[in-house]
């Protein structure tokens, strides 16, 4: 027992694997996750500016929890990503203790808030198309603002009991992670505690809250299946159904690969099917959720074409005020003329 105690005190942290070893493997995969989370980056940031600049999508519920669930994805790669970026352009794979717990706290958090956003804009579709005379009542802007609230809390609390838990356990042996940030099964490989009550009951948690979310998307898209089955006109069918579409893409990929990675014991996980699905939930979603609720939707492009043009007026007051104190009203093309 004073052994493991020793060994948890000298204990300075862990070594991130990463992809490959392979200087010439890890070129090429830089470039292509630097471009994927730039993108990422910018997409999610310039869906948040959209939403909240916007005052009709602020205050729209759809649109509200899209704010929200852009603040979880930039979150949910930023965790992640500048890290393995790191190891790939450099020699640097380590990762000290405490740094390791605040990641795989703060995946825990962005995933688990990413699980209860989805299953709020799926209830809001379901109002929507369900209930639409009392749209306004149910999903109003005091009960939107609760759903996120609660989905924020709730992660915060289940990612403090996955911390606490790993807090608890020795790491005496191998400190080496094949992933390229800190998750919960290999760390769990590597404890050299017995892990098997703590693993089955954060097993059933995460199932839970992962399954419970996903139920409630089920049941709402059932329920709006059958009401859009029951209207007459084509027309009418496909415009209730491409309201849903974006969410039911992403609501696809983001569960796809979590559920297949994460709902089973973590001895049956392997270092590179961990890694690849990773890749699917850190990165490619992240990054291609803005473009799904972006391409097909007038309303996010007015927002945008309303930015540029406020924009644009604040660059032209700030040229004219650049203008000599004499000719305050005068244009640029004025002024030009009046040099020549």
């Amino acid at each position: 027992m004073e052994m493991e105690q020793e060994n948890n005190t000298n204990f300075a942290g862990f070594i991130l694997l990463g992809f490959s070893s392979s200087p010439e493997f890890k070129e090429l995969l830089f470039p292509f996750f630097l471009c994927m989370y730039l993108l990422s980056l910018l997409g999610n940031l310039l869906i948040m500016v959209l939403i909240f600049f916007s005052n009709n999508l602020f205050h729209a519920p759809m649109y509200f929890f899209l704010s929200h669930l852009s603040l979880a994805d930039l979150g949910f790669s930023s965790n992640a990503v500048p890290k393995m970026l790191q190891i790939l352009v450099s020699q640097k794979n380590t990762i000290s203790y405490s740094g390791c717990l605040s990641q795989m706290y703060f995946f825990v958090v962005f995933c688990t808030t990413d699980n209860f956003l989805l299953a709020s804009m799926a209830y809001d579709r379901y109002v929507a198309i369900c209930r639409p005379l009392h749209y306004t009542t149910i999903m109003s802007y005091k009960h939107c603002l609760v759903l996120a609230a609660g989905s924020w809390l709730l992660s915060f609390s289940q990612g403090l009991l996955y911390v606490f838990t790993i807090a608890n356990f020795s790491f005496c042996g191998s400190r080496e992670i094949p992933h390229f940030f800190c998750d919960l099964h290999p760390l769990l490989k590597l404890s050299c505690s017995d892990t098997s009550s703590a693993e089955t009951l954060l097993m059933i948690e995460g199932t839970a809250t992962m399954l419970g979310p996903l139920i409630l998307i089920l049941l709402s898209y059932i329920l709006i299946m059958f009401k859009v089955l029951k209207v007459p006109s084509a027309s009418g069918k496909y415009k209730a159904f491409s309201t849903c579409s974006a969410h039911i893409t992403t609501v696809a990929l983001f569960y796809g690969t979590l559920m297949g990675t994460y709902i089973r014991p973590s001895s049956t996980y392997s270092g590179s099917t961990l890694r690849m699905a990773s890749v699917f939930y850190t990165v490619v979603t992240p990054m291609l959720n803005p473009f799904i609720y972006s391409l097909r939707n007038s309303e996010i492009h007015g927002a945008m074409r309303k930015l540029l043009r406020v924009w644009m007026q604040k660059r032209e007051i700030k040229a004219e005020l650049r203008l000599p104190h004499n000719k305050p009203g005068a244009s640029l093309e004025n002024y030009k003329d009046d040099c020549q």
